[in-house]
């Protein structure tokens, strides 16, 4: 614990210090942000990006009106430190105890909503703010002041004053209404199982009920987007829609492969962003911080890891705009105590991913990537596949696995144990089904992105590789505790 103690003292908490207005006369002419977060919202189940299913005219606007990304991918695909990576603008590594689920956010680290409010900034927060877990001080608001909703928190805003809002959705976090989106019609025939899934009724039911939450969540930020249209506030507003980790699907949430890492995300920001363009640059989420205060003028802490996206957004250029941003770093810490007692640990696990490949590194291929299946030996009394949400396509992956082969293989993908590499050549296994990191002719290609990866995790100091990585699996886990505001649900 004690290596990783030392890094938040000498590497984070400076940051506090370090950030100063660059321009506290010019506050009337600051962007106002206005940052709306799914839960469990995965890429691409978006009208603009093809699906033909689920309806998303307010996304579909942002992404007309602004820029549509390709390749935004989460610090972590687990709801507490992808957060807090957005948050901080660091990767979830970085943070301590907030690199895992339900944990506490250390004191020492900085969010740029409370950098933005030291600035002049009116900030606030609704839904699911940061968490679930609490604050090291409690009662600290690191998303903001809780109000009961974005139009609530326009009402009471001092007229001219920039704000910075965080619009959390719960939606579409289990569990689900179940039959909800037969019932608002969505057409269980039409919908594209992934491959990963039995393609049943069952688990179509499932999707469709997932896609009428997504739906909802949709209306929510409609609803603000509206709102600032009616105050004059839009154009001056840099519009954030995203997620914070994929769909509570096996081989989805928590997983490392795109369906629980790769996020939808649009931006809007009126003249100042030219509008229409899909950019396949990739985005890590530690990019929004610095990108909100170097938009608000402010000197971005050296403690962040994420690099402003502001230069691909007021460009005119779609495609690959900015040539260095081809790869991102993600990864996992524990999610929940899912694995066999006494071992109270998650499954550690750091990825890079480019356009081409898929590299994945799993710290400890002894254990179980999506928590013990083995109820009676569970770490949490009668807990079973703990980090995969509990819902009727679990179910019926766990029922039906002897059914058949291809059953069988699609819970083999989902739940059994992984090797200690894995590498996905996307060109020919686009959903990421075919480790191919043992073949003669994919060495060099291994070779090169371990070394890559393991260059960049020790210049980042990721405890995993510089060492006192095993106080992640050490760090309480507050599952079941009171929650702090900022960590609703």
């Amino acid at each position: 614990m004690r290596p990783l103690l030392a890094l938040l003292a000498v590497v984070i908490g400076p940051s506090l210090v370090c950030l100063l207005p660059a321009a506290q006369g010019a506050a009337d002419e600051r962007p106002n942000v206005l940052f709306a977060i799914a839960d469990d919202w995965s890429w691409p189940h978006a009208g603009t990006y093809g699906d033909a299913v689920v309806a998303t005219p307010t996304f579909d606007r942002l992404a007309r009106e602004g820029v549509l990304f390709s390749h935004a991918f989460v610090s972590a695909p687990s709801c507490t430190a992808s957060r807090g990576a957005i948050l901080t603008g660091q990767y979830h590594w970085r943070l301590g105890t907030a690199a895992n689920l339900w944990s506490v956010f250390p004191d020492a680290l900085a969010t740029y909503p409370e950098l933005l409010e030291q600035s002049g900034y009116a900030t606030g927060f609704t839904g699911k703010g940061w968490g679930p877990g609490r604050t090291q001080t409690p009662q600290r608001s690191i998303a903001g002041r809780g109000f009961p909703s974005f139009q609530a928190f326009l009402a009471q805003r001092p007229a001219g004053q920039p704000f910075c809002f965080w619009l959390g959705g719960t939606d579409p976090h289990r569990p689900y209404d179940a039959g909800s989106g037969a019932r608002a019609g969505i057409d269980l025939a039409r919908i594209a199982v992934p491959p990963w899934l039995p393609d049943v009724t069952e688990v179509r039911s499932d999707l469709a009920d997932y896609y009428f939450e997504v739906q909802r969540f949709d209306q929510v930020v409609g609803a603000a987007v509206q709102a600032l249209e009616e105050s004059g506030e839009l154009d001056r507003t840099i519009v954030v829609m995203t997620s914070d980790n994929g769909m509570p699907f096996p081989r989805c949430k928590a997983n490392l492969y795109d369906g629980g890492s790769r996020m939808p995300l649009a931006i809007r920001w009126g003249s100042r962003c030219p509008p229409g363009r899909h950019v396949d640059d990739f985005v890590s989420f530690t990019d929004f911080a610095p990108t909100f205060l170097e938009a608000a003028g402010l000197v971005v802490p050296a403690a962040m890891t994420g690099r402003s996206l502001l230069p691909v957004l007021v460009s005119d250029h779609s495609g690959q705009v900015d040539a260095a941003r081809d790869h991102v770093l993600l990864g996992k810490e524990r999610h929940c105590p899912a694995q066999e007692r006494p071992n109270q640990g998650g499954y550690p696990c750091r990825a890079l991913r480019t356009r081409d490949f898929l590299y994945i590194r799993n710290f400890a291929p002894d254990r179980w990537p999506a928590g013990t299946p083995h109820y009676q030996q569970a770490t949490v009394p009668g807990a079973w596949l703990g980090d995969c949400d509990n819902g009727p396509t679990k179910t019926y992956l766990v029922t039906h696995r002897d059914a058949t082969a291809a059953l069988q293989r699609m819970y083999q993908l989902a739940f059994d144990k992984r090797p200690a590499e894995e590498l996905y050549d996307l060109s020919q296994d686009a959903h990421q089904l075919d480790n191919v990191a043992g073949r003669p002719e994919y060495a060099a290609v291994r070779s090169q992105l371990a070394q890559q990866l393991t260059e960049q995790l020790r210049a980042t100091q990721d405890p995993r590789v510089v060492g006192g990585g095993e106080a992640f699996d050490t760090y309480e886990y507050l599952g079941g505790a009171p929650l702090h505001p900022d960590a609703r649900r």
